[in-house]
C-alpha cells in the first residue's frame, strides 16, 4: 500500500495516458456534481417549504368566522358569524384533551405615535399562548401575561421594526406610546422569524382590547395549537371534528366554506410530508442512477485501460510479478482517479450551490446546500465505486498469461 516504487509507476502511468486519465475523471466528477445537486436543489425546496411557514408554529389551527353562503336549518345565507366568548369556553371544554393552547384574537388597524414619529401598524389583542402561536422571539422584557388580562391593563408588546421605526437606535421598553389617543406601556420587543411584516405588529392583553374596541363579547378569530402527542393524522381529523362543532354551533351549512374557515397546518404538514417524501425518493433514484452510471463508465475505461496494457503486464509477470501485485497496481490507481475526481466534483457541486444561494427563491429554491454527512457518504461510496471498478478488471488482467500478454499486438 505504501510502497514508494508501485506509487511512482501509477503516476508514470498517469502521466503517460493524460487523456485517458481525464476522461475517466470526468465520468466520475461529473456524476457525483450532478448527485451533489440534486441533493442541493431537494433540501433548497424542503428550505423553501419551512420558510412558508415559519411565521407560525406548525402545531397551529386557526379559526376564523365570515359570511355564510349557504341556506341552513332556516337561517338565511349571507348572515355575519359572530365568534363570542362563550366558543372559547367551548372549544376548551368539548376537545381540552386534543388542546395545548388556545387565544381568541382581535385586530384593528391603528396610528401609533411616539415623540415626532408615527406610523399606521396592525395591533392584536390575544392572550399569553399567541407568543408560540407566532414563534415571536423576544429581543427584550416580556410578551402579555395572565395578569395583565385580569387588569386590563394598556401594555404592549411591539415588534422589532415598530421600535426601529417609532424609536431608531433609542430602545423601546418601559416607554409609552400613543395609539389612537390611548397610552400604552411598551414592556417587551420580539422578532419574528414569519419576515417584516410579522415585525411591524403590536399585541396588547385581549381583554384590554376588546373592552375598549370591542365593548361586548365579540372576537375575530381564534389560535389553537394542538396536543403534540397527536399524529397528524389525528390533528387533521381533530381540525375537521372542530370544524363541524362549531358550524353545527353557529348554525353553518357543513359545506358553507365560508361561514367558518379552518386553517389546519396539519393538514399542510402532512401534504407537505408526502410531496417532499416523494421528491426525496426521485432525488435518491436518480441520484444513485448517476452513479451507477459513473462506476459503469469508469469500469470500461478500466477495461480498455487493461487491454491497452496487456504487454506491458505480460513482461511484469515475466520478470516476477505475483497476481497480487498487478491486482493492487490496478486497483489503486482506479482508486486515486477515483477519489481525486469525486472529490473535484463535490468542490465544484457545492460551489455552484453557494453561488446560486437564495438567487432560485423565484423557483422556490432557498438556500441550496448539501448536509456534511452527504458529502462524505458521498465521498466513501465514491472510493468503494473505484475499489468495485478497477477489481474486476485487475482480477482479470493477474489472470492473463506472459506468453500470451507477450503476443498482444
Amino acid at each position: 500500500m505504501f510502497d514508494l516504487d508501485r506509487w511512482r509507476e501509477i503516476f508514470q502511468s498517469i502521466n503517460k495516458n493524460r487523456l485517458r486519465t481525464v476522461l475517466s475523471g470526468f465520468t466520475i466528477a461529473f456524476a457525483i456534481l450532478l448527485f451533489t445537486l440534486l441533493f442541493g436543489i431537494g433540501n433548497g425546496l424542503q428550505n423553501t417549504f419551512k420558510k412558508e411557514f415559519a411565521g407560525d408554529s406548525m402545531l397551529s389551527i386557526f379559526v376564523r368566522a365570515g359570511k355564510t353562503t349557504k341556506p341552513y336549518k332556516g337561517r338565511q345565507s349571507g348572515r355575519e358569524i359572530k365568534l363570542k366568548n362563550d366558543d372559547f369556553t367551548f372549544i376548551k371544554k368539548e376537545f381540552d384533551d386534543k388542546i395545548n393552547s388556545i387565544s381568541p384574537r382581535i385586530q384593528r388597524q391603528v396610528r401609533a405615535v411616539y415623540k415626532t414619529e408615527q406610523n399606521s401598524y396592525t395591533m392584536r389583542g390575544v392572550y399569553p399562548s399567541y407568543q408560540t402561536l407566532e414563534s415571536a422571539e423576544l429581543l427584550s422584557g416580556r410578551f402579555i401575561n395572565k395578569l395583565d388580562l385580569d387588569r386590563r391593563a394598556k401594555v404592549i408588546a411591539i415588534g422589532r421594526l415598530v421600535e426601529k421605526d417609532l424609536f431608531g437606535q433609542l430602545k423601546a421598553l418601559g416607554k409609552e406610546i400613543n395609539i389612537n389617543g390611548i397610552s400604552y406601556k411598551v414592556i417587551g420587543t420580539f422578532s419574528d422569524p414569519g419576515g417584516d411584516n410579522d415585525e411591524r405588529y403590536i399585541y396588547a392583553p385581549f381583554t384590554t382590547i376588546q373592552r375598549l374596541y370591542g365593548n361586548s363579547d365579540d372576537l375575530e378569530s381564534f389560535g389553537i395549537i394542538y396536543n403534540p402527542a397527536l399524529s397528524v393524522d389525528e390533528a387533521v381529523d381533530f381540525g375537521e371534528q372542530l370544524e363541524a362543532s362549531l358550524k353545527e354551533k353557529h348554525f353553518v351549512a357543513p359545506r358553507d366554506q365560508r361561514g367558518l374557515r379552518i386553517n389546519n397546518y396539519a393538514e399542510a404538514n402532512r401534504d407537505v410530508s408526502t410531496i417532499m417524501l416523494v421528491l426525496n425518493v426521485i432525488i435518491v433514484f436518480i441520484g444513485i442512477g448517476t452513479l451507477i452510471a459513473g462506476v459503469i463508465g469508469i469500469s470500461n475505461i478500466m477495461v480498455f485501460i487493461v487491454k491497452e496494457r496487456t504487454k506491458e503486464l505480460g513482461i511484469r509477470k515475466a520478470l516476477g510479478a505475483t497476481p497480487m501485485s498487478i491486482i493492487m497496481m490496478i486497483m489503486m490507481e482506479s482508486i486515486l482517479i477515483t477519489a481525486i475526481a469525486g472529490y473535484i466534483g463535490l468542490l465544484i457541486g457545492t460551489g455552484l450551490l453557494a453561488l446560486i444561494g437564495d438567487s432560485f427563491e423565484e423557483y422556490f429554491i432557498t438556500d441550496p446546500s448539501v448536509d456534511s454527512w452527504v458529502v462524505f457518504g458521498a465521498t466513501i461510496l465514491l472510493i468503494l465505486a473505484g475499489t468495485i471498478a478497477g477489481y474486476l478488471p485487475a482480477k482479470n488482467a493477474a489472470k492473463i498469461k506472459p506468453i500470451v500478454a507477450l503476443r498482444d499486438e
